[in-house]
């Protein structure tokens, strides 16, 4: 039995074979570290590094190739940007979609900064601010706060609801581009006109859209962008990294220090970037391949790639939606692929989730993601808390004959 591959949303497969001569290239040729030596193979391995880090920029339309920062992965990306930037008394605005690694971090130094206090944890629906228990409201100067931005049950940002969240504290808006559950996209451009307009940071969750979908750092006001190398920009896992502008960047402290190979004569942290926030050796044949994967996307084009993932969204749509009608499946988020990202998620009426995805594996060879994918408040939303949703989702290898065999199966598994 043939494995059909649904599961993009995760991490894409297969890579590009560009991706795997590249990382074995650098392993077996080069070698080197990089701002440490001064021999051959240590000048190529920078040269990889710097052209990764431009593509990258040109890619988001960052400010300068200096601002773009190497991370293993996006999760430690949000963790170094909420965490080096956020203090005392400050609040913060998510979508009630957001995925664990925004919502962990903030939980995290909420209770770190004010431990006597009784965490809260509400439902996604809520306009109070979250991070602490209404007993210890004394201590809002001490503590770290945020509250949702609610969505409908859809996923749909209601940006209606944003300004009476507003409070004198507000510092910054957390979001992401698309939902890692029902694939809804958010409306960047009007949450950062929104952030202008109140003068607040905006840091950015790319992980579901990078690598198809245009993300234009300036156009859209953002003052961080943070990506994955390991999803839709196709390289390997262990690579990420963000893009910050050079105001943010004066605000922020490092969240790990050490060596970084520059100004070795002191034991103070360096204030260039990007070295401020790159400690250590990086993973340089993890970089390496995810430079030859953002010239494979180069050459492809991001803007095909985009079309052919809508594509297979929307046949994938119209093929179960007569499930849908007859109330064999309930299907999260909007019917239109033009309203999200590749991912769909369904929750059978007549089986637990887990059964459906194991008998998709065992009886149809369809890889899918099943649960809540870390994401409890964006369940909360869109109404499948707590049993989940089994989550289908695409790329630039994903075929019409892989997105027939996915429909079938599940006419033939949901219907009774």
């Amino acid at each position: 039995m043939d494995r059909i591959y649904m599961d993009y949303a995760c991490t894409s497969y297969p890579k590009p074979d560009e991706v795997i001569r590249a990382m074995t290239d650098y392993m077996t040729r080069i070698g080197s570290n990089v701002s440490r030596s001064s021999y051959g193979t240590a000048y190529e391995a920078e040269e990889i590094v710097y052209d990764t880090r431009a593509m990258l920029c040109d890619l988001f339309h960052g400010p300068d190739v200096k601002n773009v920062i190497f991370t293993k992965n996006i999760t430690e990306s949000l963790n170094v940007l909420l965490k080096g930037l956020l203090k005392p008394g400050d609040h913060v605005l998510v979508s009630a979609m957001e995925h664990n690694a925004v919502m962990r971090p903030l939980n995290q130094i909420a209770r770190e900064l004010f431990p006597e206090a009784e965490q809260v944890s509400g439902d996604g629906s809520e306009s109070e601010p979250e991070g602490l228990s209404e007993n210890a409201e004394s201590g809002l100067e001490k503590a770290i706060t945020y509250t949702r931005i609610p969505c409908d049950t859809e996923g749909f940002l209601q940006t209606q609801e944003m300004e009476k969240l507003l409070c004198p504290q507000t510092r910054a808006v957390v979001m992401m581009t698309a939902s890692n559950v029902s694939g809804t996209l958010m409306p960047l451009d009007a949450v950062g006109a929104f952030c202008r307009k109140h003068g607040l940071i905006f840091i950015v969750d790319s992980a579901q859209t990078a690598g198809a979908f245009d993300i234009d750092m300036e156009k859209s006001g953002i003052s961080a962008l943070a990506f994955t190398g390991h999803k839709g920009l196709l390289g390997p896992q262990g690579t990420g990294g963000f893009i910050i502008t050079d105001e943010l960047a004066g605000q922020m402290e490092p969240l790990i220090s050490g060596g970084t190979g520059s100004f070795s004569h002191t034991e103070e942290v360096p204030e260039i970037l990007p070295d401020r926030f790159e400690a250590g050796t990086l993973n340089l044949p993890g970089i390496a391949g995810l430079g030859a994967a953002l010239k494979f996307l180069r050459e492809k084009g991001t803007d095909r790639i985009l079309a052919h993932e809508r594509q297979m969204t929307q046949l994938f749509l119209d093929q179960i939606a007569s499930l849908e009608e007859s109330g064999c499946l309930k299907i999260a988020g909007p019917r239109t692929a033009a309203e999200r990202s590749a991912v769909v998620s369904v929750c059978p009426q007549h089986m637990d989730p887990s059964q459906l995805a194991f008998r998709l594996e065992k009886e149809y060879g369809i890889l899918t993601r099943v649960g809540l994918h870390c994401a409890p408040s964006a369940h909360k939303s869109l109404g499948t808390f707590p049993s989940g949703t089994v989550r289908f989702s695409f790329g630039w290898a994903t075929t019409e004959e892989e997105i027939h065999a996915a429909a079938q199966a599940l006419d033939k598994l949901c219907r009774k």
